[in-house]
Formats: structure tokens, C-alpha cells, sequence
């Protein structure tokens, strides 16, 4: 691909040859560079990219894409933009062959349920046979594959890069979190979007580096209608008329609450053969169908419900629709870990006061014989979230294991102290655990006939942070572990 090509559609000036063969748009000085690669200077929080286009140059760069004057030879092609950010996403879409426009592609956007209401729709599309992929928060799925990423939503480049890759694969959807500072920072810039998903906002995400106050994460939020031919919005959220104001798309809504088109009727949340079930009647219109859903809580039918309103409107049947709600899992979030005991064990990433406190709200509705919680607080954060998760945590639990998790440079008796200060208060029974292997262990060895035991804190992590180093460690096949172990020893 020529530089001329690399250009196509993109607003810019160039001084220099276009004739230049280009292979690769690099935007990370840390990254290998050569003569056939593009260096995008990016002005971030800390860096700024136009200071390294020397650097680059001298490492062999030939083409730059600046917005503003660089000092650099003559022999250099500088591709003058408005916003490189911007360039990038366009520039990365022509270099993979602009893969977004050959797939069915959706954008989740909200402060809770972006993770949820992907997976579930994937399950539905992968039920109906249309094989899709995901990305997001716990990584990239689509087949076999599985990769982390360091964001929620990945830098442009990183973002057509997948897109190639699944498109490749086999994939014809793929589902992305759209997060506010991927809109913010035009990570989707480009992209128009079959569908999008709204599920809901509150203040999050606000300070230093991320947004200056709500009214600018809502207004990032928003830019989801700006790049979708449809929206689907949750309208009993209470910040919906806000959502909604000016939206440049059609929206359309989902609700439990009001006479929406798509609703939810009759949910039933019950524990049988000690497992949750969750189940409603799913209602289109005038079409319905029973759905028993794989993912527990209140808060899933509108994750659900979304998913439903974008599968439903893209003509897939009810029942891949069955099929698709009952089999999701999602790693980390809500994830019920498959035992054969008569108690439930659960794994999910809450990690601060409201997640935790939803997350027990959810629980009880099922109305288990005790909650046993294991958890602690990361290291390096706010001391706050840890005098609130201690009180949460305390006052729902009929026993909580207060043990590690990412204590990162402090020490975890440290960080214990500081749970303990909203911990006491709260009167809930408590043990101290330092190592989280033997905590979980404690857990399983007490629990009993219809008792929920709740992971809480690392979710989809299969790693813990102990003095800067990342050690591996999956909650998950620990307890599988412990009781295949259990399994093996000799009847008394």
C-alpha cells in the first residue's frame, strides 16, 4: 500500500512523496520501526508523540503524520492532520482493508452491563450461526482465541487489527465495550456501528486523566448515537431524558418498568438443585417467549434485554434467542462455578461499595441459607473504597474472609486494617486470612446445604499482584482443584 492509498478519504495535506510503500502505522515509539512504517504522533497525558518524531526518524521512519511542525530532514513525508488521534483510527481502518464495514458490528456502552449484555449477545448470534467475536474488559474471544488487552476498548490501530483477524477467522459479528475513553480518545472514530447498546450511567470514571465531571462522561457516552444507525436504550435508567436529548440516531428502548417494546414479564429467581435460576417471559411487541437465563440477578434481564432488542431486530429466531440466553457465561461477572456440592459458588469482580452492594442484592433474591463472602482490597487505591467495601461486605455476609487481592506495593495486613475500619462497625463475622488460596479453602471447608460462597474482587483475573509481581492465580480452578481433591480422599 502506497502512502496515496493509505490516504484514501482522509482530510489532510502532504509534504513530501505519496509514492512511499507503507507496511505498518506504528504510533508507540516503544514499538520496532522501519522505512515502510507510518509514525503517528499522538499527544497524550504525559507524552507527546511530535517530540519523538526525530527518534523515529532516526530509527529508520520515513512518513509522519503530525499535527503540527516537526524538525526533520528533507528526505521526511509529513502528513499534516487536524487530529492524529482521529487519523489514526482512519488511517489503521484503510491499512487492515477496512474490515468493520464486512462485519455486523455492535458497540455496548454504560457504566455497569457492557461486559454482560456483549457476551450474551454473542451467545445468541453464535446459537443462531452467525459466529461472532467479542472485546472488551476481559479480552478478546472470538473461536479458540483468547488475548488480553490493556484497554476496554483498544487503541484504533489495535481495534482494525482484531477486526482483520476475526474477520479472517470466520467471524460475521463482533460486539466491542465501547468505553467513554474510547470515545473520548477516538479509539472508534470512523466506525459506523449496525446497532448500538445503551445500558446505563452514573458518575464514574471522573478525575485526573479521565473525565473532569459527569457532564463530559455523559457527553463522551453519547457519542455512541453519533456512530450508530440504531440505538437501543435503557429506559429505566434515571438519567434516560439526558441519555437520549439530541441523539442523532434512532433510538429505541428496553425497560422492566414501563409499557416499552421490549420488556421483561414475570421474573422468577429461585435456587434449584443448588444452582440460581433466572427466569422471565422475554416480550417483542406482540411476540413472547420464556427465557431462563444463564447469568444471575435482577440487573442481567436488562442486559438481556438489550442483547434481545438488536438479536430480535436483526431477524434471529426465538429460539437460537433460547438457546443463546440459557448458555452464556461470563467470565468473572456473576460466574457460577460448576460444582457438584450442595452449596454455590460464585465469582465476580465488584470492587468497590455499590458493585458489592448490588451484588449482594442480586444473591438475595435467591434467597440462599448463608452468604459466605472472600475478599480483600487492592494495593496503591483509594483507602475510601476499602472503608466501604468493609462495611458492604460486613453488613450482608454471615461470614466474611478478609484475605489479599492485588495488594501491589503495600502489605496486606495494611490494607486489612483499613477494611476492618468499615468491617467492625458493620458487626458481620469475620476471619483474617492473609493468603487467598487458603481463604477460598476456608470458605469450601465451611460451606454447607444451600450456603453461597462469593469470590469477590478479581473477577476475570487469573493473576494476583503481590509486591509488583504478577503471580498466576485463577479462583476458578482453584475451587475446581480443592474439590476434585475432596473427591479423592478415602470415605471415613
Amino acid at each position: 500500500m502506497t502512502v496515496k492509498e493509505l490516504l484514501n478519504g482522509i482530510p489532510c495535506t502532504v509534504a513530501g512523496s505519496r509514492d512511499i510503500i507503507i507496511r505498518d502505522i506504528v504510533y508507540d515509539t516503544r514499538k520496532e520501526m522501519q522505512s515502510d512504517t507510518v509514525f503517528v504522533c499522538i499527544e497524550g497525558f504525559v507524552f507527546d508523540g511530535h517530540e519523538y518524531a526525530k527518534a523515529a526518524y532516526d530509527k529508520g521512519v520515513r512518513v509522519f503524520a503530525c499535527r503540527k511542525e516537526v524538525d526533520l530532514p528533507e528526505d521526511a513525508t509529513v502528513i499534516y492532520t487536524e487530529d492524529t488521534r482521529k487519523f489514526l483510527a482512519l488511517a489503521s481502518a484503510n491499512l487492515f482493508g477496512k474490515p468493520a464495514e464486512k462485519l455486523f458490528t455492535v458497540a455496548v456502552t454504560g457504566t455497569k452491563g457492557k461486559t454482560s449484555t456483549s457476551f450474551i449477545l454473542k451467545s445468541i448470534l453464535d446459537a443462531a450461526g452467525i459466529p461472532a467475536g467479542v472485546i472488551g474488559s476481559t479480552g478478546v474471544y472470538y473461536g479458540d482465541h483468547f488475548e488480553t488487552t490493556a484497554n476496554t476498548t483498544p487503541e484504533s490501530y489495535l481495534l482494525h487489527k482484531l477486526y482483520r483477524q476475526m474477520l479472517d477467522a470466520g467471524c460475521k459479528a463482533v460486539i466491542i465495550e465501547a468505553a467513554s475513553q474510547g470515545f473520548k480518545l477516538h479509539r472508534t472514530y470512523g466506525i459506523k456501528f449496525e446497532a448500538g447498546i445503551f445500558t446505563n450511567i452514573s458518575p464514574d470514571h471522573i478525575g485526573k486523566n479521565e473525565h473532569a465531571d459527569f457532564e463530559e462522561y455523559l457527553a463522551c457516552k453519547k457519542q455512541i448515537f453519533d456512530q450508530c444507525k440504531v440505538c437501543y436504550v435503557n429506559e429505566d435508567d434515571g438519567h434516560f431524558r439526558e441519555i437520549v436529548e439530541g441523539a442523532s440516531c434512532p433510538v429505541k428502548t428496553f425497560s422492566l418498568n414501563r409499557n416499552t417494546f421490549y420488556t421483561a414479564k414475570d421474573p422468577v429467581f429461585t435456587m434449584e438443585n443448588h444452582r440460581l435460576k433466572t427466569a422471565f417471559t422475554a416480550v417483542c411487541g406482540e411476540d413472547s417467549f420464556d427465557v431462563e437465563l444463564g447469568i444471575p440477578g435482577y440487573f442481567s434481564l436488562y442486559n438481556a434485554l438489550g442483547a434481545i432488542a438488536v438479536a430480535k431486530e436483526h431477524g434471529i429466531s426465538s429460539e437460537a434467542m433460547q438457546k443463546g440466553l440459557l448458555d452464556v457465561r461470563v467470565r468473572g461477572r456473576m460466574e457460577i462455578v460448576p460444582i457438584d456440592r450442595p452449596y454455590t459458588v460464585i465469582i465476580d469482580a465488584a470492587h468497590e461499595e455499590f458493585s458489592c452492594r448490588s451484588l449482594f442484592e442480586t444473591i438475595k433474591r435467591y434467597s440462599p441459607n448463608r452468604i459466605i463472602s472472600v475478599f480483600g482490597c487492592g494495593g496503591n487505591r483509594s483507602k475510601l473504597r476499602r472503608y466501604g467495601m468493609g462495611s458492604a461486605i460486613g453488613e450482608n455476609s454471615d461470614l466474611s474472609i478478609i484475605t489479599s487481592d492485588n495488594s501491589r506495593l503495600e502489605k496486606t495486613e495494611d490494607i486489612i486494617e483499613d477494611i476492618l475500619v468499615g468491617m467492625k462497625p458493620s458487626g458481620g463475622k469475620y476471619e483474617i486470612i492473609i493468603d487467598r488460596r487458603e481463604a477460598i479453602k476456608k470458605a469450601l471447608s465451611v460451606a454447607g446445604e444451600g450456603d453461597c460462597i462469593l469470590l469477590i474482587g478479581k473477577g476475570h483475573e487469573t493473576y494476583e499482584d503481590i509486591g509488583g509481581v504478577k503471580r498466576p492465580f485463577d479462583e476458578k480452578q482453584i475451587v475446581l482443584d480443592y474439590i476434585k481433591e475432596e473427591d479423592t480422599l478415602p470415605n471415613d
